[in-house]
């Protein structure tokens, strides 16, 4: 009889053994299955000449959607612009002499007249102005009796004419003086006092639209020009310029006198009569647009100054419309792509006439009533790539031979 210990060893090598063996009658039995067959890739486009030729059950095809080019027609031209004071009936008022701000007369929105009061400086220069009035005031008085004194005395033989000559010069001069200094104190305030008050007043009648001053504030006139805000900006506000940018290709639509439409947020679906009063001669170098300066009444005064609007130019163009989806940008020059037949096209360089949001017009490269695609156009321009590629790889290997 077999010892204990063998048959304990012996029990774990059969059941290996049966293990194996259930194993192989199951993968005899049941087999695998086999591995799915993969569909074989749609033929790919054949470029012939310039065109390229897809199969009739291409893939791609339901993807190249295409439209006919339509005739141009006279189309309305959306252009960026800008309203702003109309500056041959605004004044910017600015301190002529150095001074204390003493009083304010005027606020913004306060309707004014020529010559109306707006705010009042303690200036010691305008002083000085007043002070130089009077003594010219003075001298020329003495002047003249002087003057009276000496033809007295030539009348009785007591002086000489060139005295008397001499004299009338000295008059005439103290004149000029007091002419000068008188003219130029009654420009800026009173010229018989020396108050030392300069009055800031202002000269059309309009309304103020900017107060850049505050109550003891210290003025100079150095602080004037551009860039630096002035004390008050009167302006009569019923009449307004629009600055308007217009592109290279729009400025044969906007010579002075032509009329156009304007348009800003605050009044949906209302157009505001504007007419071009300017056209820049040169071009801004940063935005590349030409500066169009536009006239536009403001009766009501519902338009307000530093809008943003936007002008509506009618523009008479000639040439073929497509969507702007159409056009594709290779290099520096402009393409479509044109469906000559069912699954075949080909690439037509274009010149734009006008390019907008939406329609593209293009004055030559396409004929109106062709075919161009207007979805995927950028897939169709890979797929013209890699033709082009593929058909040049023969000749570069057979070179290289």
């Amino acid at each position: 009889m077999p010892h204990p210990s063998r048959l304990l060893s012996r029990r774990p090598a059969r059941a290996a053994l049966l293990a194996t063996a259930c194993a192989a009658l199951l993968l005899a039995g049941c087999g695998e299955s086999p591995a799915p067959r993969a569909e074989a890739p749609p033929p790919a486009p054949i470029l012939q000449g310039k065109q390229l030729r897809f199969p009739a059950d291409h893939p791609q095809l339901a993807m190249l959607k295409s439209t006919p080019a339509t005739a141009a027609a006279d189309i309305v031209v959306e252009l960026p612009a800008k309203l702003v004071w109309n500056e041959e009936r605004t004044q910017r008022l600015y301190p002529a002499f150095g001074g204390r701000i003493v009083a304010i007369n005027a606020d913004v929105g306060t309707a004014v007249k020529p010559g109306t009061l707006l705010a009042r400086i303690a200036s010691p220069d305008f002083g000085q102005a007043q002070a130089d009035t009077a003594k010219a005031n003075v001298d020329l008085s003495l002047a003249r009796k002087n003057l009276q004194r000496q033809r007295e005395l030539f009348e009785a033989g007591i002086v000489a004419k060139k005295d008397l000559e001499q004299t009338e010069a000295d008059t005439a001069r103290a004149q000029a003086e007091s002419a000068r200094a008188a003219g130029r104190t009654t420009l800026y305030g009173s010229a018989s006092s020396g108050n030392q008050q300069l009055g800031i007043a202002s000269g059309i009648a309009g309304v103020v639209v900017e107060r850049n001053l505050n109550p003891g504030q210290e003025v100079r006139p150095d602080q004037s020009g551009p860039g630096t805000p002035a004390l008050f900006v009167v302006t009569d506000p019923t009449s307004l310029w629009v600055q308007v940018d217009a592109r290279e290709i729009d400025v044969g639509s906007m010579a002075p006198g032509t009329r156009f439409q304007l348009q800003v947020a605050a009044y949906p679906g209302v157009n505001f009569p504007a007419t071009v009063a300017a056209v820049s001669d040169a071009i801004d170098p940063s935005t590349r647009t030409i500066k169009v300066r536009g006239l536009v009444p403001n009766a009501d005064r519902r338009l307000k100054g530093e809008m943003l609007a936007t002008a509506l130019v009618r523009e008479a163009l000639t040439g073929a419309v497509v969507p702007a989806s159409a056009v594709t940008l290779e290099g520096n020059r402009h393409t479509v792509y044109v469906q000559v037949q069912p699954g075949v096209f080909e690439p037509r360089e274009v010149k734009l006439g006008h390019m907008g949001p939406r329609e593209v017009v293009l004055s030559s490269g396409l004929q109106v009533g062709e075919q161009v695609v207007t979805d995927n156009a950028l897939l169709l321009a890979r797929e013209f790539a890699v033709a082009r590629e593929e058909a040049a790889a023969p000749a570069a290997t057979a070179t290289a031979k």
